[in-house]
């Protein structure tokens, strides 16, 4: 019912996949920011830690207005398993706070928006207080047009901002066209907004940009996200052992592929390659630095970023993939050939394994999808790395006036309502009887449902992570648990948990890179063209990063444990 926010990984949209609601302290240190330039007026670098974040971050009062069946354990979300009552319900908003006035609100959204004035949106606006005006844009495209938007002299109330859209100018747009939300919920302030008050400290921390806390969070496990899914049925029909090393899951694939039958083991297993030779992850700034033996290097500088592309490379080069894989990033939804078996592993965000589930349940009882747990290359331990604890953010317009403020604050109060709530509920499935009907406790939604109950008001805050699937309990207690096991090998790289904004000289370099990491996969590129790639890069700018990341660390501290 709610899968988690992606931060990184193939399908980007993933998470949003049926309205998704996704925890996360850092090491201290010396407050920062004064070393690294600029002044209040918006065109600050660097992070804000320390003595100087304290002050500006949002008190936290743990919820305790319903109790997880699975406590979060290794940085992962909370889980429920049982059944839902409706009749149990708690209401953890205890007065409207909105003063019923308009708000506009920009966010992308991935399929038709639904009419602006229809019954899910009445109903939020009524409980919230606040009328909710939706500039809904294409997800798929939302970089296009936010740059545009932010650029221009027309910038609505509110603005979402995916981690993934913050290249280029985006964060130093950010820190100029957007307020300072501390004056508000800072402190003992956030107190008069409790379900934004049991928002984890480190999402709080990630919402800071520019010195000021800008950003409404959607929190995220820091347990790693990434799972290697899997035909369960298949392999148990089959006979087939999950691999426990590389070179397992080579010859594991190669049983399985038969192009004749048109039935492959894979799609592009990149993301898991990345995993099983411990690569530092390159989603979110800031991307891929960390210490090794105490020198600061970047993840595309490393023998096991090398390695791991040399092995998804073979797995093209031994004809193990699906042909649909060498398409790249325009390749079509896997889901129709994953459910008819024309493969049987593909790697992407946790919140598939549950959407899949749900997907097939009617008319393929037999399917079952399932996660690996990710293996070290040479069969040992893997090494992997914590996801920051905040991927997706909503930012309120510089100019708005206090009482537009507060009604955005009231609508996150509604939208980041834990689950076990009225306000959960209606955030995630509107209506009973017009957006869904529970039957045996669990609440299924109607096709007006399904048009209507998307996307929307859960990007504006969300809870702390959570994971709970009525339809499918057993879904929720795997996912919660395969968190839990990989959040066990799971490190903090330096700089985890920090909002960075780097200068600008440096935003576009690194941006070839992925697609140079594809071609190098598909054959089309060569390992030396990667090694070539990073010399360039190294003398185009990537040292001098190197160094002014560096200058951070020293005077900011480390967040690794």
């Amino acid at each position: 019912m709610t899968p988690n926010a992606a931060s990184s990984g193939p399908s980007r949209r993933s998470f949003l996949a049926s309205t998704a609601v996704a925890t996360a302290a850092v090491a201290g240190g010396v407050p920062l920011l004064s070393a690294c330039g600029g002044s209040d007026g918006g065109s600050r670098e660097g992070t804000t830690s320390g003595k100087d974040a304290k002050k500006i971050l949002p008190a936290y009062v743990a919820s305790n207005v319903v109790k997880p069946d699975i406590a979060s354990k290794n940085g992962s979300a909370v889980g429920f398993t049982g059944k839902l009552e409706l009749s149990t319900l708690k209401s953890s908003v205890s007065k409207k706070l909105g003063k019923g006035g308009k708000v506009t609100v920009m966010s992308p959204f991935w399929g038709s928006p639904p009419k602006q004035n229809n019954a899910y949106y009445r109903a939020m606006n009524e409980l919230i207080g606040v009328d909710v005006v939706w500039q809904n844009q294409d997800g798929n495209t939302y970089d296009q047009k936010l740059g545009a938007v932010l650029a221009s002299s027309h910038v609505p109330d509110v603005v979402v901002v995916p981690g993934w859209n913050m290249g280029g100018k985006i964060p130093s747009a950010i820190i100029s066209k957007f307020a300072d939300l501390g004056p508000y919920l800072s402190g003992d302030k956030v107190k008069e907004y409790p379900n934004l008050a049991a928002i984890p400290t480190d999402a709080w921390r990630r919402s800071i940009f520019g010195g000021r806390l800008r950003g409404l969070p959607m929190p995220a496990p820091s347990a790693p996200s990434m799972v290697p899914l899997y035909r369960r049925d298949i392999f148990e029909k089959e006979g087939y052992e999950v691999p426990k090393s590389c070179d397992e899951f080579m010859a594991l694939a190669k049983e399985i592929t038969n192009a004749r039958a048109r039935r492959w083991a894979c799609l592009d297993m990149k993301w898991t390659a990345f995993q099983a030779f411990g690569v530092l992850s390159g989603s979110e700034k800031p991307l891929g630095w960390n210490l090794v033996d105490g020198k600061l290097v970047n993840r595309i500088e490393t023998e096991q970023f090398l390695e791991a592309l040399e092995w998804s490379r073979k797995l093209f080069a031994a004809g193990v993939v699906h042909p649909d894989s060498k398409m790249g990033k325009n390749a079509p939804d896997p889901g129709p050939k994953f459910a008819a078996g024309e493969f049987l592993i593909y790697p992407n965000n946790i919140s598939q394994w549950w959407g899949r589930t749900a997907e097939q349940a009617a008319q393929n009882p037999d399917f079952k999808i399932w996660g690996m747990d990710v293996w070290g290359h040479d069969g040992g331990d893997p090494v992997l790395w914590a996801d920051q604890p905040a991927g997706i953010f909503a930012f309120v317009n510089k100019k708005a006036s206090e009482s537009v403020i507060r009604d955005v604050l009231a609508v996150a109060n509604v939208t980041a309502a834990p689950y076990g709530t009225k306000e959960y509920m209606m955030t995630n499935y509107g209506v009973e009887g017009t957006h869904y009907t529970v039957k045996d406790g669990v609440p299924v939604k109607t096709d007006k449902g399904n048009v209507e109950v998307m996307n929307a008001y859960v990007m504006v805050a969300s809870p702390a992570p959570t994971l709970a699937h009525p339809d499918f309990p057993e879904v929720a207690k795997a996912q919660v648990e395969w968190q839990q096991r990989m959040g066990a090998f799971a490190r903090k790289s330096s700089f985890w948990g920090m909002q960075i904004t780097e200068p600008a000289r440096y935003t576009n370099l690194s941006n070839d890179f992925e697609q140079l990491e594809d071609d190098i996969v598909r054959g089309r590129k060569k390992i030396s063209d990667m090694q070539q790639a990073v010399a360039d890069w190294k003398s185009k700018g990537g040292d001098r990063l190197r160094d002014w990341y560096q200058k951070l660390l020293d005077e900011n501290g480390s967040a690794a444990s």
